[in-house]
Formats: structure tokens, sequence, C-alpha cells
């Protein structure tokens, strides 16, 4: 045994000891950033679009020139209401906008103007699933409105460049409690608040245009000898993608607890700072100590009014929720019996839970609904680019297929190539079936002489079904088999099975 082997062996064990001493929770809090999807800005007229040329979609109000004034996007406004309620937050009847005072090349005016003590909503929840096919209730502190910030450019040689197209985006930024104890968590609420805002309609939520920005606020709570330790809160800025944001936690854990392992202590709970996610490390690095509050220097913007709302404003809103994806779950479980699984695929998108939901009060059942969307629809979509309510027929269609398969007039295998030639053609199912023969024969006399000379020729199958438990099963498989041939794969399986169950006794 070397010196260098028993050094390490020594480690390790020290190690083992002081985890197996340790018990901690992780404890998360996330902010997001929601970009509304309004035509313009949040204080101007400038037209929001993607990938424009630089600093081509600009004005003197978003540049920050002297003398401009900011005009609020009513717009905006409302979006914010609506996904408010959506979230189940308090409506201020009364709100103001202030002014964020910090310096960086992509904010002009030297100030942001956001929401500091009168948020236009706070104290609400929002429900998300668990891999146990359960819910937690996550709480939100509170969802305000701002402007977006510019976005700064590295890529041209050794000096920066500064984008001002984004600055003055409508922002829905929303705030939740530190309710959240595992990366997978985080990744769910942010699944299932990305598609909230999607069924609303305020977000495309694109996370690759920047759509939504999520940034994690971690911290552990670690028990050592009966005494709780808690780690400085870290911010982890600006993720765009679920996997950064599972993996970032994921690191974040791992290294705090480390840090408090080879130090036996932890900073004071004031420490905060901030960390941008390395994507080629994967890991964190520090960026700079978080700011306080004060550090902003808030006060109410004097250009702009505050907001006041009536009954009759907040009921013209509320008019426009729709049913939330985690509601629609739930539904398609319990009235249809669906597999959870099943049910979060076609709540994936309001296009398609909307188009099932069509199909079946079309007269489909909803678990053959379920099989031609999931199984052969959402295959076709995604060859072609496009959704599933776009292929080129429409849920009455769909629902007239479902119902052939289940009444035995083409069998399931069929119905996906019916259901293929339908996206192709437009044609309709049972127009396709008669072209491609693929009816099903129904005829019970015909099905019963076909079953009566498999019989004849495979008299060995028919003794062990009948007699032989060891073989029975393989030699009904056999049978059956042999029955489709001889009716050219055109019997009704269904019917087959029951004659041959019939004439075997069993």
């Amino acid at each position: 045994m070397t010196k260098e082997f028993v050094v390490k062996k020594l480690v390790f064990n020290k190690l083992a000891k002081i985890m197996s001493d340790i018990k901690y929770k992780v404890i998360v809090g996330l902010e997001i950033h929601v970009q509304l999807c309004t035509k313009t800005k949040m204080f101007c007229g400038c037209a929001l679009s993607f990938a424009q040329q630089p600093n081509s979609r600009v004005c003197p109000v978003c540049l920050g020139m002297p003398g401009s004034l900011p005009v609020m996007n009513k717009q905006a406004v409302e979006f914010s209401i609506l996904a408010a309620m959506a979230l189940n937050l308090e409506i201020a009847r009364f709100t103001k906008w202030d002014r964020k005072n910090y310096y960086y090349p992509d904010l002009p005016k030297n100030y942001q103007i956001s929401q500091y003590d009168l948020p236009i909503s706070n104290k609400g929840y929002i429900e998300i699933p668990l891999e146990s096919g359960q819910t937690k209730k996550i709480r939100i502190t509170r969802a305000h409105l701002e402007e977006d910030a510019g976005k700064n450019t590295h890529t041209s040689g050794d000096y920066s460049q500064v984008d001002l197209n984004r600055a003055g985006t409508p922002l829905l930024e929303i705030v939740t409690e530190p309710d959240m104890n595992s990366a997978e968590e985080v990744r769910a609420l942010a699944i299932e608040l990305q598609r909230i805002v999607r069924y609303l309609g305020v977000s495309e939520a694109d996370m690759q245009k920047g759509h939504m920005r999520f940034e994690p606020n971690i911290n552990l709570a670690i028990t050592k000898d009966g005494i709780e330790y808690r780690t400085p809160i870290v911010e982890v800025k600006n993720l765009n993608s679920f996997r950064t944001i599972e993996r970032s936690i994921i690191y974040e854990t791992q290294r705090q607890l480390d840090e408090f392992i080879e130090t036996g202590k932890t900073l004071k709970m004031g420490n905060k700072s901030t960390r941008g996610w390395d994507d080629d490390k994967q890991m964190t690095v520090l960026q700079r100590e978080k700011e306080e509050a004060h550090d902003y220097r808030y006060f109410p913007d004097p250009d702009l009014v505050p907001v006041v709302w009536t009954d009759e404003d907040l009921e013209r809103i509320r008019k426009n929720l729709v049913e939330l994806p985690i509601e629609k779950r739930k539904r398609f479980i319990d009235n249809f019996g669906l597999s959870s699984y099943d049910a979060g695929v076609l709540t994936d998108e309001k296009s398609l839970s909307d188009f099932f939901d069509e199909a079946v009060s079309a007269g489909g059942d909803p678990k053959r609904v379920c099989n031609l969307i999931t199984q052969t629809g959402l295959k076709i979509a995604n060859e072609k680019g496009c959704k599933v309510n776009e292929l080129g027929f429409d849920a009455k269609a769909l629902a007239q297929l479902a119902k052939m398969v289940e009444e035995g007039t083409i069998g399931a295998s069929s119905a996906n190539i019916v259901l293929a030639e339908m996206a192709a053609t437009g044609q309709t199912p049972d127009a396709i079936a008669q072209a491609k023969n693929l009816i099903q024969k129904n005829d019970t006399a015909e099905i019963e002489a076909a079953v009566e000379a498999v019989f004849a020729e495979n008299e060995q199958a028919v003794d062990d079904a009948k007699n032989n438990p060891k073989k029975a099963q393989k030699a009904l498989g056999f049978l059956m088999g042999q029955a489709m041939r001889k009716t050219k794969g055109q019997g009704n399986p269904k019917l087959i099975s029951q004659i041959l169950n019939q004439k075997l006794g069993i």
C-alpha cells in the first residue's frame, strides 16, 4: 500500500464521516422576467421585433434623450394584470412607477423604470406538477412591470458593442417565495409558467429569443451536531433554458456544501452574491456582491402618473382568462382516464389541448384520439414544422377516424396510415380507407370459414391451444396470425379473436 493511497483513503474517510453527520436542505426562490408580446415598447412607440439590425428600433425616449417623455403602454399593463390573475395574485387598485438608478452601457437613461413599494400585484401562488403525480403550491411574492435594458455584445475584438433595440421592452418580473427544494421543482415551475403565459397569449415565451429569463436564488440549510447553519444566498443570473436552470442549481448546491465542509462554517447571511453560468465549464462563476434595494436609490418617476383600476376594468380583463394547463391536465386525467404523461403531452400547448377537446366533443373516444395525436399526429407535425391543428384536417375528421377504429371499421395500425394520408391530402378518413383497401372485414360467416380452414391446416397448433398449457399462448398467437393472413389482413382482429376462442372452447 503506497503512502499516496493511504493519504487519499484517510481524506475519503474523513469526508465520509463529516458527510454522515450533516443533513441539508436546498432552498430556492426564483425571479422570472417575462417579455410581453406587445407590438411596441413599454414607454415609447418603437416596434418590437427580433433579430433586426442593431439600433434600428430606437427613438429619443428609449435612448434617454433630454426632454423626451415616456408614455405608458396600456396593452402591456393589461397583459400583466391578466397574468397576475392567472397566478392568483392580489391586484393593486393603485400602483405607481419608480426609477431604479444604476449605470450600465445598455441603459442610456442611467435608470430603469420599474415598480418598487407598490407593485401591480402581490401575494399569489402557482401549482406545479410533481413526479409523484401530486402538485405543490409555490407562493408568489409579487409581480411587477418594468422595462428591459439593451444588450451588450463582446464578439468584435477587444471592445464591446451595445444594441439598444431591446431597451424599453415590457417585462413582467415575477418573484416567488423560497418554497422550492430541488432543481427538479424549479424546472417544473419554469415549464409550468411558460405554459401559462402562452395559454394566456401574453408572451411567446421563446427562451431562445430571450422572452423568458430565470434567476434562481439558492442557499442551503445545513444541520450539523444539532445546529442549523444557512449559507449565503447566491443569485444565478440570466438563465434561458430549462437545462441550465437545473444544472446551475445542482452545481451551486454542491459548491455551497463543499465550501461548508472545507471551512466548517458559513458566511453571514447578508453576504449575497450574483454568479453567472459558464456553459462550457458547467459551473457558476462569481460576478459581484449583490446590491441591496437602497443601493438603487428608488424614487417615484415624476414623468408617469399612477395607475388606478376600477371593478369594471378588472372584470373586463378577467374575461380573457382561460382554463390553465394544470387544470386541463387534471380534467383530462379525471374525466377521460388519460395517464398523467399523456395529459401532460396534450396540454403542453393550448392549440393542441383545444384540438383534442374539439375532437372528443365531436364524438371521438378520448383515449383513441389521444393515441392518434401522440403516436402519429405529433410526429408528422414535427416533420412538417407545424402544429397538429395545422396539418390540414379538422377535429371532426380526427373524431371520425377514432370512431372508425372503435367500431372496427379499420384497425389501429391502419388508422395511423389514414392519419398520415389525411395530413398529406386533406381527404376524409373513410375515403382514404376505401381507396387504400383498409376497411376490415366484419362478416362473421366469412371469418368463421377462414378460422375453420386454419384449424384444418394446423391440427397440432389447435391441439396445443386446447390441451397444452405450456404451449397454449404461443399456439393461439400462431392461429391468430394465420387467420389474419387468410383474410389478407382485413379481418377484424377482435372478431377473429372472439371466434377463435369460441371454437377452441377457451
